[in-house]
């Protein structure tokens, strides 16, 4: 579908007046910013410096290896192609390893994007939208957006071009799991990701969606590029974001329209099935607020900016929910 035609869509949905922005404030869930009601992160132990191994993985590291910000553990080399320097080294002083935060394989975690399958030109743009202040956040609480303008103003146009070809030939695969609940574990957030307290104690789900790893510690200290996630999200959002996605509610056009029929992408278009919940629902609320600019939020904002926070979530967890 011509991305003309797209826009002549939307702007005709705006111009009908169907729109408003959210005026209540960023969605705490998807931004890993706590309420001030959230659970107290356990208290910090002693520096662990033994060596650490996965599961059919011939790498050995401590802790301090894992997560070096210039040579990140790369635990499975044999999953992805040969990383160029700007991903498995980035550069000094400024540029991390982009496989640090986002992983060898491209996967990533919620707190950040999963850049894998990502259309070259598109990834290319938005590092660019970073750099030139059009991509920031609408909760200024979540510091790694400023990590990552940083990284972005560092970064030549080679380097960009280097990580978004590699990142752009892996092939995005299953890596959340949706899973309709009405209540969830008691989890805290570290470092803008919600991990479960120990102990089985639960809490109401609410309005939210609590994407969380299938195993903590294997995601938070080893960064285990094979463990996935669980997002538990309320009953019945997966039907109802069905309803929202596919254009049958008179809020908004079709999301297949320009990010495909089985939302796996259009030309430059990125895809939207099987993606982090809370990643969909922070870039539709910052395109609502502004935080997000440029051509692809001209065309998105149309069709994002009439949607309550719930139906953010709703549409988020279906589109999480399909097979990629």
């Amino acid at each position: 579908m011509p991305i003309r035609f797209c826009l002549f869509i939307l702007s005709g949905l705006l111009l009908a007046g169907r729109f408003s922005a959210a005026a209540d404030g960023p969605p705490a869930w998807a931004y890993g910013t706590a309420p001030e009601s959230a659970a107290a992160a356990p208290p910090h132990e002693a520096p662990d410096l033994s060596v650490k191994h996965l599961v059919d993985s011939q790498g050995a590291f401590t802790n301090a290896q894992i997560g070096d910000r210039f040579n990140p553990a790369d635990w499975y080399p044999g999953d992805h192609p040969a990383m160029p320097d700007v991903v498995s080294h980035g550069r000094k002083p400024e540029i991390w390893a982009c496989g640090l935060c986002h992983y060898p394989n491209g996967k990533g975690r919620p707190e950040n994007a999963g850049v894998s399958g990502l259309p070259v030109f598109y990834f290319i743009e938005q590092m660019r939208k970073f750099r030139d202040g059009e991509r920031t956040s609408a909760d200024t609480r979540k510091k790694n957006t400023g990590v990552m303008i940083s990284i972005a103003k560092a970064m030549t146009d080679d380097e960009i071009k280097a990580a978004a070809e590699y990142y752009g030939s892996i092939k995005w695969t299953p890596w959340i799991k949706v899973v309709e609940t009405k209540t969830v574990p008691k989890s805290y957030t570290s470092v803008g990701m919600y991990l479960p307290l120990k102990g089985n104690e639960k809490e109401a789900i609410g309005e939210r969606i609590i994407e969380t790893p299938v195993d903590a510690e294997a995601t938070e200290v080893l960064r285990n590029p094979r463990s996935g996630f669980i997002a538990y999200a309320p009953i019945g959002s997966v039907k109802k974001g069905e309803v929202l996605v596919t254009g049958n509610h008179g809020k908004t056009v079709a999301c297949g329209v320009c990010h495909g029929p089985d939302l796996k992408g259009l030309g430059p278009v990125p895809g939207l099935a099987g993606r982090s919940p809370s990643y969909l629902v922070r870039q539709m609320y910052d395109m609502q607020q502004g935080t997000r600019r440029g051509n692809w939020t001209e065309l998105m904002k149309p069709a994002v900016s009439g949607l309550t926070e719930t139906d953010l979530l709703n549409i988020a967890a279906y589109l999480s929910s399909r097979n990629p």
